[in-house]
């Protein structure tokens, strides 16, 4: 199937390495792997690290057509501390080159023509004017194809009215069980179970499908009405940076396929899992592991 996504592309610098990432690169490199055509949509730096940044997106097979090169700003790079059970702390540094996206018309008629059958968002990118400008223009443009918002927030680069809007967008949404209580918080709302939390907002939405992961506990499903909750696997913890990027890959995946919704969530727990136990955000996994590692 054929996905476009849009966001940021950057370097998550742990220690004295650095590894490609971003949750949108993440996402795409992710659905690339599944066997997926993904055109993704960004900006890097006309330095070192974006040259670096172009040369492994070929390396993970993904186009660079459309990541443009800019002169005026940096290539993005995120400082990650890494603390218990290798969650990570993320400091954002701007200016970044992807907050300065831009796409032709020519080139935004190629993306959409025919429709793919994805089109993907996240929050962070929406901070800058013009890449939350270029997002609604390719929102307009995804009329007829499936639209899938990947909440993901850090800290002071989201607000209420965005997220509102941004929810309201896509009828397909993934995020984390913190995240649902920051929002419920945020919108002014009691606490509420993660299955109310589903339940309520896949009504004030219009959400055909929403799902909420919880580290190492798993992740709760709602498709069509049918909520489920899937354990998650246990293993040796690298870093959990891209996990939640990955799952969010495999959920697409097989929803897209119409598989039951137990086999979702557990197919995405998997694939999230695999990539907890390596190193970096984009590492190379094989659905035969995710197989292997099945129950």
């Amino acid at each position: 199937m054929r996905i476009v996504c849009v966001g940021e592309v950057l370097w998550d610098v742990i220690g004295d390495r650095e590894y490609l990432g971003g949750a949108a690169l993440n996402f795409a490199a992710h659905a690339a792997r599944l066997g997926h055509e993904v055109a993704f949509v960004s900006a890097v730096g006309k330095d070192e690290r974006g040259w670096r940044v172009l040369q492994r997106m070929e390396e993970l097979g993904l186009s660079t057509r459309y990541v443009r090169e800019v002169a005026s700003h940096p290539t993005g790079i995120v400082t990650v501390e890494l603390g218990a059970a290798g969650v990570p702390q993320f400091t954002i540094h701007h200016p970044a080159a992807y907050d300065t996206p831009h796409v032709t018309d020519a080139d935004l008629a190629q993306l959409f023509s025919p429709q793919p059958d994805w089109f993907y968002y996240g929050t962070l990118f929406q901070m800058s004017p013009e890449a939350r400008r270029l997002t609604y223009r390719m929102i307009h443009a995804a009329a007829g194809t499936r639209r899938f918002y990947d909440i993901n927030l850090r800290k002071d680069h989201y607000n209420a009215p965005l997220l509102r809007d941004l929810m309201a967008r896509a009828p397909v949404v993934k995020l984390n069980d913190e995240e649902a209580a920051a929002i419920n918080q945020l919108f002014g709302r009691a606490p509420q179970s993660l299955e109310a939390f589903c339940r309520t907002y896949a009504r004030e939405f219009g959400w055909e499908a929403v799902c909420v992961t919880c580290g190492a506990k798993g992740c709760v499903v709602l498709v069509g009405g049918e909520y489920v909750e899937a354990p998650g696997y246990t293993v040796q913890v690298q870093d959990t940076v891209g996990a939640g990027d990955a799952f969010a890959a495999a959920f697409v995946h097989g929803l897209s396929l119409g598989w039951p919704t137990a086999e979702i969530a557990d197919f995405a727990n998997r694939v999230a899992a695999l990539v907890a136990s390596r190193s970096g955000g984009t590492p190379a996994w094989t659905v035969e592991e995710s197989v292997a590692l099945r129950r």
